[in-house]
């Protein structure tokens, strides 16, 4: 085991005991309370406590005494045939570091209160015999397909989050828009903070916007662009984030005024899907471009989902438009 471990993307925000759970599911409350208490546990080098809020790209130092403990990457997991064949299938991408996922909508890429299939339960049906189980960098929404990329090593692992924390990936998005943004390109600067009470019994969160940021406000800017246009109702967007708040890009686009089609907690009833445009989300991670662990550069686009498909074909965009409209924008 390595002496320290770093923390993904979508862990962050997490408090360092919950990633414990996570990771060593088999360490208890009370010893894990000890080895915080004697600072054999830190956090970039530093003294850790229980409820400290880890970031994205810090080290979690790993004392040596834990390393008898299985962890989430060596615990077996009982998988059906199906379940690998379908992850499997997934690929879009792989080498002895990384693998890259086309991930369908309609599925977490985590799980949760009351969420039994995901994502990372699955990444134990790409493991081989000489490696741990691939771990998870980033995440994307339920209803978000797309690139989604996963380390297969400790190393490649934090070489990603690295990435990601100092914002050196390139991810561009694509989304069908209920009305065509003004203008046509520009940046969107708006906090995003959380806000509970939402859904049918409450237990519902969602991300509203706030003028500037603050103690529960966060950054988030997203430039746009649009690509098409159908009738002056829809648009085919490029976006591209510049951080990565929760449904950014969903809170964004509803507060510039058109919001992403079938997105009913942003958009509301008007943003519904209608006729034979279907009434799910139309929002594809299109493409990341990253520093491989490697050394390079890995770039790596992914196909649209099928009612995206059936959108595209409906208005006539080409989707096979291989084109950058950030190119000046790092």
């Amino acid at each position: 085991m390595t002496d320290s471990v770093p923390v993904a993307e979508n862990e962050e925000g997490l408090r360092l005991d919950r990633w414990f759970k996570r990771h060593f599911p088999q360490l208890g409350h009370v010893p894990l309370e000890k080895l915080l208490r004697s600072g054999q546990i830190r956090i970039d080098g530093r003294r850790a406590h229980a409820g400290d809020r880890i970031q994205s790209g810090q080290l979690i130092r790993i004392p040596p005494q834990l390393e008898h403990l299985p962890t989430q990457s060596t615990l077996p997991v009982a998988m059906s045939e199906t379940d690998r064949e379908w992850i499997r299938n997934l690929v879009i991408y792989e080498d002895s570091s990384v693998i890259v996922l086309n991930k369908p909508s309609g599925i977490p890429t985590q799980g949760g209160s009351g969420v039994k299939r995901h994502i990372d339960g699955l990444l134990a049906g790409l493991q081989d015999n000489k490696r741990q189980r691939p771990r998870l960098v980033h995440r994307l929404d339920r209803d978000t397909s797309g690139v989604l990329v996963v380390a297969r090593t400790v190393p490649a692992a934090a070489s990603l989050s690295l990435s990601l924390r100092q914002r050196d990936a390139r991810k561009t998005y694509w989304a069908l828009t209920k009305g065509v943004p003004v203008p046509r390109a520009g940046t969107i600067r708006m906090a995003l903070e959380k806000q509970p009470g939402f859904g049918p019994r409450g237990t519902d969160e969602r991300m509203v916007t706030a003028p500037e940021p603050g103690e529960a406000a966060k950054t988030a800017v997203t430039h746009y662009a649009v690509i098409d246009t159908a009738a002056g109702k829809y648009a085919w967007v490029a976006l591209r984030p510049v951080t990565g708040r929760k449904h950014q890009l969903r809170a964004h686009l509803a507060h510039i005024g058109t919001p992403i089609v079938g997105d009913l907690k942003y958009g509301g009833e008007s943003a519904a899907g209608q006729g034979e445009i279907e009434n799910r989300l139309h929002l594809h991670a299109r493409s990341i471009d990253i520093a491989h662990p490697d050394g390079g550069r890995l770039a790596v686009s992914s196909p649209l989902p099928s009612h995206m498909q059936h959108a595209w074909k409906l208005f006539g965009f080409d989707q096979t438009r291989d084109i950058d409209p950030f190119e000046r924008v790092r």
